[in-house]
């Protein structure tokens, strides 16, 4: 179904080619790809942001590239950083929740889970002007009851960079290759500046193969 709904994307954008406008430095340029070429698609996720640093260099690299990513924001992290928040809304990346701290929501009470979920939703409400629709439950943690009781939509992972254990640009870019395919959704962090350099190696690389990038939201279409 994945791969139906992004043919079909890839078709509405342009009827036989898919332009990708990307930028190298201040010289711009443009790529087609056929329906043909296009290799697939997959999501380069990111999570526990935002952090000054390491996620402005991101964001810089991913407007240069053209290309767009999703961001789980923990709302700890948010304060402080409200300018990275509305940059990434304002550059078209796809914005979720990752609860308020990084405490697994299954080791809290409903109550408890409830509340962080809500504060974070409400602190990027306040910045973008848009309440998330989607989650990524700490370590992937998700549950019937929390199913039952959040009006968030979860949202875990198919490959796992590992680049919180690895801190090595050039083991997370070999792991990510050897296992990313089309539907992909690519679990990351932008708290680390080894995951940083990673991520816009593997966009580089994922590209040159023929990927598309796309957010989580047209990935997760039924």
């Amino acid at each position: 179904m994945k791969l139906l709904y992004a043919l079909g994307l890839l078709a509405a954008v342009c009827a036989a080619d898919l332009c990708i406008l990307r930028a190298a430095g201040a010289i711009g340029y443009r790529e087609c790809l056929t329906v043909q070429e296009a290799k697939g698609f997959v999501a380069l996720t990111f999570d526990d942001g935002p952090h000054g640093e390491d996620t402005a260099r991101l964001l810089d690299g991913l407007s240069e590239r053209g290309i767009k990513a999703s961001f789980f924001l923990m709302g700890q992290s948010i304060p402080g950083q409200e300018e990275l928040v509305r940059r990434m809304k304002e550059e078209g990346h796809l914005i979720g929740n990752h609860g308020y701290g990084h405490t697994p929501l299954t080791e809290l009470s409903g109550r408890e889970a409830a509340e962080g979920l809500e504060e974070t939703s409400r602190l990027i409400e306040e910045i973008t002007g848009e309440e998330p629709e989607y989650v990524r439950p700490p370590y992937g943690k998700w549950s019937e009851e929390l199913e039952a009781g959040v009006e968030l939509t979860p949202v875990l992972w198919s490959v796992d960079s590992m680049d919180w254990k690895l801190r090595d640009r050039r083991q997370i870019v070999d792991r990510v290759l050897k296992d990313a395919g089309n539907g992909d959704i690519i679990l990351m962090h932008d708290i680390f500046p080894q995951s940083v350099d990673a991520a816009l190696e593997l966009a580089d690389r994922l590209s040159e193969e023929g990927y598309v990038f796309v957010t989580v939201d047209e990935m997760l279409v039924d």
